[in-house]
């Protein structure tokens, strides 16, 4: 690609940057252009690796002044590959990674660079957490703004619910900082609404007593017993208390001594999840999970919290191609459960999964329009994950999960998409946002009226 400086700002931005300007000259572009996901493969003109506030300040005012189409990058993930734009400018906030931790007043502050294991490692030494993801290098960042679900949700909440407040470059270049008493408008947005209405450079965070041990359940079934084990799954979630917060997912053993050799490529299901309290309390309470059948194997037991939080990780390298769409299910009844499992029994790609996760407790208990995140009160989340290596498989595995999506949509408790699980945001902006987007929309024509940053996420601003 060639670049005429002139047009596109490099040496305007190259002058104010204290980071790395990477354009397609560079030995390292395409390094520097590549993504978690391996579905995507765009070429920005540009990527500028901010060391910090002047940097994303001066990233973002070279980006209006010349008209360019800007994506903003976290520290990892983002499966909808909005961290990359076409022609445009990548704003890199991954070297701003730093966590500090206030263990007397459980706050903890963390540039827009972090993963979600850089912030366990500073916490987890005072006993405390910050309710994030299930898989340890998943950015904060967009994590948090588009909700943030993981294995304490139930006991305390969502990412989103436990922002404190939030440092934001603006569209017009201005720093400012979004809390209850502060742009109130713009803190509800951020909380959950997704990443439409400035560059969050810090976060804030309030932490919880979790670890450094916790219980876990991770026990394997037979995909055969699937519909029984999830008939088991809902009966046991009906009065769990808010200390549990399970995962149940269809998938296929993997090929690992760690699983008897004869289940090798079998249909599972499984369910992963933990206990936020005492560990032998959780012990005793997640005992009947691991007894819904004969399981083909089970890890289940007391763990480190860092443990549990990198259990998943090396199943979601870099690279891979990965495509997931979710929805929301207000019943799990036996058709659905029914429907689910044939959804999953026609999957093409068998590093795959369909989960199940489960809703209620502590994120249920935040009123609707409370903060931008929607949907609070389904009782179940259902998300169709298709993963794979083999670029031949991409179609299939594509029209897989669309078509399930489909189908499940035929449910009339089935609704709603989860804003971090959205495929490449083919759907409209209602889709995920409910009765807020309209909120959500004045909102960002509020602070972001010329769509600056209209390459991350598919909300319009409107007056």
């Amino acid at each position: 690609m060639a670049i005429e400086t002139t047009e596109t700002g490099v040496e305007p931005l190259r002058a104010q940057l204290k980071g790395e300007l990477v354009t397609p000259d560079d030995p390292d572009y395409d390094e520097e252009r590549s993504v978690w996901n391996g579905m995507i493969n765009k070429r920005p003109a540009m990527v500028a690796r901010c060391d910090g506030v002047a940097d994303v300040r001066a990233a973002v005012n070279v980006a209006r002044e010349y008209d360019l189409p800007v994506a903003v990058r976290g520290g990892g993930h983002g499966v909808a590959g909005r961290a990359v734009v076409d022609g445009g400018l990548v704003i890199d906030l991954e070297p701003m990674h730093w966590v500090r931790v206030d263990p007397e007043t459980r706050r903890v502050r963390a540039g827009a660079g972090a993963t979600w294991g850089d912030v366990d490692r500073e916490t987890q030494p005072f006993g405390l957490a910050v309710p994030g993801g299930v898989v340890s290098d998943t950015g904060i960042a967009g994590l948090t703004l588009g909700g943030g679900m993981g294995h304490v949700r139930r006991k305390y909440g969502l990412s989103c619910d436990n922002l404190v407040s939030a440092d934001v470059v603006t569209a017009d270049g201005e720093f400012l900082t979004a809390s209850e008493d502060e742009h109130e408008d713009l803190f509800w947005a951020l909380r959950g609404g997704g990443g439409n209405f400035g560059i969050v450079t810090a976060f804030e965070y309030e932490a919880h007593p979790v670890g450094p041990d916790v219980a876990t359940c991770f026990v394997w079934y037979d995909g055969e017993q699937a519909e029984e084990v999830l008939r088991k799954f809902r009966a046991y979630a009906a009065d769990a208390p808010d200390e549990v917060s399970l995962l149940p997912f269809y998938a296929w053993v993997p090929d690992l001594p760690e699983f008897p050799e004869e289940s090798w490529g079998d249909s599972t299901v499984a369910l992963l999840g933990c206990y936020a309290g005492d560990p032998a309390e959780g012990e005793a309470e997640l005992q009947p999970v691991r007894e819904f059948a004969e399981p083909i194997t089970d890890f289940s037991g007391t763990m480190p919290y860092v443990e549990l939080q990198s259990m998943l990780d090396e199943d979601y390298p870099n690279g891979r191609y990965y495509y997931w769409k979710s929805l929301y299910i207000d019943e799990l009844s036996d058709d659905i459960i029914d429907a689910i499992g044939g959804c999953a029994e026609r999957c093409p790609v068998p590093l795959s999964t369909v989960d199940v996760w489960q809703g209620g407790g502590a994120l249920s208990r935040v009123g609707e329009t409370e903060t931008a995140f929607a949907h609070r009160d389904a009782p179940y989340g259902l998300n169709f994950e298709a993963n794979w290596d083999d670029p031949r498989q991409t179609d299939a595995a594509v029209a897989w999960v669309r078509e399930s999506v489909a189908e499940m949509r035929e449910f009339p408790a089935v609704r709603g998409q989860y804003v971090n699980f959205p495929g490449l945001e083919e759907e409209s902006s209602e889709v995920p946002f409910g009765e807020n987007a309209d909120r959500l929309a004045e909102i960002k024509a509020e602070y972001d009226p010329e769509g600056v940053f209209r390459a991350h996420g598919n909300l319009e601003p409107r007056a």
